[in-house]
């Protein structure tokens, strides 16, 4: 690994930066940034360079349905109705089945300009329902896989109990999610014990799964075995869920939350998609992050976060794959800006006086806000945070040649291209060169000899 870069190019805390050389220690973290003429002879990265993206919430099995759901078979279908497919379909990955599953989608994400996973895990049982003698067994392939690619990962363990609110029983379909306490516990202590140098976390899967008392234990949970590590949970993603809340305490469910749980800033609300005005004000002012899934929201008719909002307010946001029907990080924010756009009906919306560039503000605010949902000093192109960068190609017609710094990523982002990332970093390690992963073609084949079998199900 180099001791050191000198990039011509860089997205730092500052803006657009030239000619700057910034050494990275042993165990992969940048110095003191310096703009000079490289007097240390570090290797020089000519294009453009952007912190890495954390992926902020991801269900990696589901990028094995990715476009083979998009059949009506109901009138009114909708995420309910996807909903019962994909349980359908879970019921048929092995441990085997998710490691090959998995590590296609990590590499597809590492080539789409993502540096860090962080997985809502709860496929946990056997296909039975039955809990499988090592209870991370299916976490082992997941943390494998992101091993193999060179993905940096955030685990989080979901904790799943119920259908609905007020404890309903959970449903035959949810059997392999489902966990009692002390299976969980024995999953967490398990995991601790791992040492991949990957991170951990705890998250309650929703209101709708856990009761009040059920999240109180959680989190005396994470106070005794993971102190301070990320918490997040799925919240307010579709109008019927805030509609059950409501009937079953008489609040909406970030009220609700908010109620029951000390969020703070190391909590990540994934979706909050359906709020009102005073929920927007309780997320920015608890320092939580919102975790925004633009694409998977788009494909399941959630609705549209009140992003203007929220950002007025000082909220703090990311970005994730969820269902991985997308591995590319600036289509994600694509969509984001232009859900904007048609709800406000005004262009270049999410953008600052100090970054009026929408591309550069979306790609820096959402880097900065994975990094604080993952609980890791990353994101960012700065002196203690790893080594995590994006090399953005120039492109081949050239056009790029007459484009400033600050339009790259307006380029790449709103062109209607795929975005051409010649290399990513990890803690300093190459792990895309020109495009490719050093394991693509065996991570590949295993992928097509799975989804061959496993298409079928679908």
């Amino acid at each position: 690994m180099p001791t050191g870069f000198h990039f011509k190019q860089a997205l730092t805390d500052q803006g657009w930066q030239q000619n700057v050389s910034v050494a990275v220690s042993d165990t992969g973290y940048f110095g003191t940034l310096v703009q000079d003429d490289n007097p240390n002879n570090y290797p020089e990265i000519a294009q453009p360079v952007v912190p890495g993206m954390p992926n902020l919430h991801s269900h990696s099995f589901q990028y094995a349905m990715a476009g083979l759901s998009e059949v009506r078979r109901n009138p009114v279908d909708s995420f309910w109705s996807w909903r019962e497919k994909m349980y359908y379909f879970a019921h048929n990955v092995s441990p085997e089945d998710l490691h090959a599953i998995t590590a296609k989608l990590y590499m597809e994400l590492l080539k789409g300009g993502y540096t860090e996973i962080v997985e809502f895990h709860y496929l946990h049982n056997d296909l039975d329902g039955g809990y499988y003698a090592t209870p991370e067994e299916l976490s082992a392939a997941i943390l494998s896989a992101a091993t193999r690619t060179g993905l940096s990962l955030t685990h989080l363990p979901v904790f799943y109990a119920h259908a609905n609110f007020g404890g309903v029983a959970p449903q035959d379909a949810q059997r392999r999610f489902i966990n009692s306490r002390e299976q969980y516990v024995r999953l967490i202590e398990a995991l601790k014990s791992q040492k991949t140098g990957h991170n951990l976390g705890v998250a309650p899967h929703s209101l709708r799964a856990v009761t009040e008392e059920e999240m109180n234990w959680l989190l005396e949970l994470r106070n005794d075995m993971l102190p301070d590590c990320p918490v997040h949970i799925h919240v307010a993603e579709q109008t019927k869920e805030v509609d059950d809340s409501i009937a079953h305490s008489g609040k909406r469910s970030v009220a609700a939350l908010m109620d029951q749980a000390p969020v703070d800033k190391a909590w990540c609300l994934i979706h909050s998609t359906h709020l009102d005005d005073d929920e927007v004000a309780a997320i920015a002012n608890s320092g939580a992050t919102v975790g925004l899934c633009p694409l998977t929201e788009s494909n399941l008719g959630d609705g549209i976060f009140r992003a203007v909002d929220f950002l007025a307010a000082d909220g703090h946001f990311g970005i994730g794959s969820d269902s991985n029907i997308c591995t590319q990080a600036m289509q994600e924010l694509r969509t984001l800006e232009y859900s904007q756009r048609l709800l406000h009906r005004q262009r270049n919306i999410l953008c600052s006086e100090q970054l009026p560039n929408v591309g550069s503000y979306l790609w820096q605010k959402a880097a900065q806000g994975g990094a604080r949902a993952a609980g890791r000093a990353i994101g960012r192109i700065a002196a203690g945070h790893r080594a995590d960068f994006v090399e953005v190609a120039f492109d081949q017609n050239g056009i790029m040649a007459a484009v400033s710094a600050e339009a790259v990523l307006d380029f790449h982002m709103f062109s209607g291209q795929k975005a051409d990332i010649s290399a990513v970093y990890v803690a300093g390690a190459r792990v895309i060169s020109d495009g490719q992963h050093p394991q693509q073609d065996a991570i590949d084949a295993s992928y097509v000899s799975t989804m061959q079998r496993l298409a079928q199900k679908l």
